[in-house]
């Protein structure tokens, strides 16, 4: 049976592939495999997402399914102010998120989760560039679940292609946060920004 990026614990063999990437002036260094999203390179929606968050973040920071660590490693070399935390269901990307962390000189912590579901303690920023192959149901789960995570002024930012449905999760948002706003639109990728999370109706 053939490793989806979400598998908790992948089987295919072992592919390194390492990838460099310059953010906001910043040269990332990073580690990838075999049965992690986006092998060898970082991929464009998350360019994308990258490029559209704030120019300066501080406080607690979550990459939500963060695989080989692109999003938080990033953030976290290039604003040490920020408390980094990484978290995904995949064992094999998360190991990588935990190396690339420390080959940058980020401090991380990293969390085995299915959402976030053993991720504790509220965030000033949730970023995630959703696994949109586990379907629906799973991505919209992780909406929720951010919701319900943020501080009182924190935002979730998330990057969708228009044709997996970015239109239809947008609706979906304006039930669960008081403030949707599109801030991106690149290449066929939105990035949505939210705020307000409406946790009594999540």
């Amino acid at each position: 049976m053939s490793d989806h990026y979400y598998t908790t614990s992948p089987e295919s063999a072992h592919r390194y592939a390492p990838c460099t990437f310059v953010y906001r002036g910043e040269t990332v260094n990073f580690m990838t495999d075999a049965g992690v999203f986006s092998r060898g390179e970082v991929d464009f929606g998350t360019e994308v997402l990258l490029k559209a968050l704030p120019d300066h973040m501080t406080g607690r920071v979550l990459d939500l399914g963060c695989g080989w660590g692109c999003v938080g490693v990033s953030v976290g070399k290039k604003y040490p102010e920020t408390q980094i935390v990484m978290c995904d269901v995949n064992e094999r990307a998360l190991g990588l998120a935990q190396e690339n962390a420390k080959k940058n000189g980020v401090r991380a912590e990293t969390v085995l989760s299915n959402g976030l579901e053993n991720v504790e303690g509220a965030f000033r920023f949730i970023i995630t560039n959703p696994p949109i192959r586990a379907g629906k149901q799973v991505i919209y789960s992780l909406f929720a679940q951010s919701a319900k995570a943020l501080e009182e002024d924190g935002a979730l930012y998330i990057v969708i292609r228009k044709q997996q449905g970015a239109e239809s999760a947008l609706k979906y948002l304006k039930t669960i946060f008081d403030q949707v706003e599109t801030i991106d639109k690149s290449g066929g990728f939105w990035v949505i920004c939210c705020k307000g999370g409406k946790t009594d109706e999540v």
